[in-house]
Order: structure tokens, then sequence, then C-alpha cells
């Protein structure tokens, strides 16, 4: 497969920059086997069955981007540089690795000042801008710093147009988030409410949680034209004894899975036997999901609409097929669709 096969062209009017409110007002492409309906969120009762299982991704988004500045001993006025850092992976307690602008200022032992009461020191140096970054506080202590000196960390495609604000430290965050160490969302959770998940719960539609802790991989482009030779990244992930039990209980009566964003399903996928059972999981994944894969546990997909030549726009079209998607998207942009994190939402039922 080539990386070409999976590119399409998308109006950048159609980029949205803020979400929708109320959450469930987003709209939902509905590709139901071969049909295709225009629908919204709000109206997902109507495609479910009693019985079936809505699976969540309950991480939490931190305020992964900081601003600071590297001092040095200088008598020619270059002593001082503006650094800005986006955490993308924990490493321990205290150490981040980071994507460090511009890195190329920055060399192995320089110190960051991030406001008042947190500064990180450069232990080493890697290649595309990453650092490691070793801070001087440590667990909850550097949580708590990072949440008061950092701001959300919005898609570039966002970023890139307007900078974030109070309004996405709610816009940017599921209602499911509970444990923190994400440093993008799980965006196709965010067209639900509370309302929305108690109609749900009144017709019987069961509900369970996850945690995968998406990174900042999740937006960096393919840059191999031979699909195959891209390497994933590695992602933290927990599925519970009682959520491996949940899932697989549902199943046996008769319900379906669907996977909420795409996270999900990846990690669901990768603690699936061949036979669709789920276990318990804690660890890393890097499965990469591209047409020819076989899904274990996922029967369906509710996800947003993804950049061309993703990883994501793979994945959907392994479930779906190629020319479906390539098909269901060109819908999509003539109807007007919202892309992307805050965009609108798909409902994607194979078969």
């Amino acid at each position: 497969m080539k990386l070409s096969d999976f590119d399409f062209d998308l109006p950048e009017r159609l980029i949205a920059l803020r979400p929708v409110r109320p959450r469930p007002a987003s709209r939902m492409l509905v590709a139901c086997g071969d049909a295709t309906r225009d629908a919204h969120v709000r109206d997902l009762p109507e495609w479910l069955r009693p019985g079936d299982m809505l699976v969540f991704n309950d991480t939490k988004v931190i305020p992964a981007r900081l601003m600071g500045e590297r001092r040095r001993e200088s008598t020619d006025g270059t002593g001082v540089a503006k650094i800005e850092v986006t955490l993308i992976h924990r490493d321990s307690a205290a150490g981040w690795t980071a994507l460090a602008r511009p890195a190329k200022r920055l060399r192995v032992g320089d110190r960051i000042r991030f406001g008042d009461g947190l500064a990180g020191e450069v232990a080493e140096k890697r290649d595309a801008g990453e650092v490691a970054l070793a801070f001087d506080q440590s667990g909850a202590a550097l949580d708590a710093a990072i949440a008061a000196a950092g701001v959300m960390p919005l898609p570039p495609y966002i970023a890139q147009r307007r900078a974030a604000d109070a309004r996405d430290a709610e816009d940017y965050q599921t209602i499911f988030a509970r444990r923190l160490g994400a440093v993008a969302a799980p965006t196709a959770a965010l067209h639900f409410d509370a309302a929305l998940m108690a109609t749900l719960a009144a017709k019987g539609v069961l509900s369970a949680r996850l945690t995968l802790h998406v990174g900042a991989d999740t937006f960096l482009p393919v840059k191999t034209e031979e699909v195959s030779a891209h390497e994933m990244h590695a992602e933290w992930g927990e599925i519970t004894p009682e959520t491996a039990e949940a899932i697989n209980t549902a199943r046996a009566a008769g319900g379906r899975v669907i996977a909420v964003g795409t996270t999900t399903l990846r990690l669901l996928e990768s603690a699936a036997t061949p036979d669709g059972l789920v276990h318990p999981f804690e660890g890393e994944t890097e499965i990469f999901i591209t047409p020819g894969y076989l899904f274990r546990a996922v029967d369906r997909l509710m996800t947003n609409f993804h950049l061309p030549r993703s990883t994501l726009f793979m994945l959907v079209s392994a479930l779906m097929g190629r020319e479906r998607m390539l098909a269901l998207y060109a819908h999509a942009i003539a109807e007007g669709y919202r892309f992307y994190s805050y965009g609108d939402s798909s409902l994607l039922l194979p078969g």
C-alpha cells in the first residue's frame, strides 16, 4: 500500500476551530453497510440496541504546552531565549520527553524556567526537535506545577490558526476524563454529555471505560511512501479485569461492541485474542491497523473525521474499506461536515 492511496483534498474552511454546543448537536455521518445517512450525535440511540456496549477512553488531557525561558552566561545578548515546550511522553516521576521549539537554541545541561515554581533541565537532545527534560519536581507535585503553568495542547491544525484560551480547558476534555496523562484528547467522546448518556442508559445501552494516554504522535504525518515502513509510537493503556469482563459478557449476550474513538479501538484490539475475547491489559501498545487487518473485539466505531494520509484514516479504511471511506469523506466534504478534533462525528457500521 502507498501513502498516496489514503490522500484526499480537504478545504481549509471545514477545519473546526471551536466545538458545537451543546455537544450532541454535532452532526453525525452514519455509514451502515453500503447506505449513508446524515444525522446528529443526539440521534445515536436510534442506531443502537439494548445490550450494545459503548466503550470510552477516560484519559484526561494535561495542559502540556509550556512557555519558558532559557538563560545562559553571555556577553553578546544571546544568553536568553524564549522556548516553547510540548510534553509528549512521561518517562519517569520527574522526566518527560518533549518537543521543543526552537530546539536549536538548546543544548544538554540548559535549564528552562516555566514561570514561578517550575524548571526543567535538558538531559538529552534527540532527533526532530525532541528533548528529554528532567524537572525539579516529581510525581503529584510536578503534575500540579504543570497544571498551573501549562495550557491545553491544541492540535497543530488549530494552534496554527488561534491560541488556546480558557474555553479550551473545558472544550478539549471529555466528560469521562479521570486519569491524567494524555497530551491529546480522545476527541470522539467530546460529543457526549450527561443527558445523552442518560438517554442511552434508559434504552439499555451499556457502557464501559478503559484508559489510553494519547500522545502527540497521533498528529505526526506519515513520511514513508510505503505504508508498511511507518513506525507507530508507543502509548500506555490499561483495561481492568472488571472492564474486560463487562465487555466480554455483553458480547457473549449478543451485544455489539462500539468503540468510541480510534484510541479505544486500538487498545481493545491490542488486548483481544483471535477469537475476540478481551483480556485485562496494562502496558504500551504500538498497534498499527491498516486495510487487511482482521478485527477481533470491535464491531462498530464512532469517530471524528481524520487527516488525509494519516494512520487514523488508514484505520477507518481497514474497518470499512478504502474506497468506501474515500466516498464517505467526499460526501462529508460536499455536505459541509466539520473536520478534525473539534469537528463532527461519524458512526461506522460495517456489513
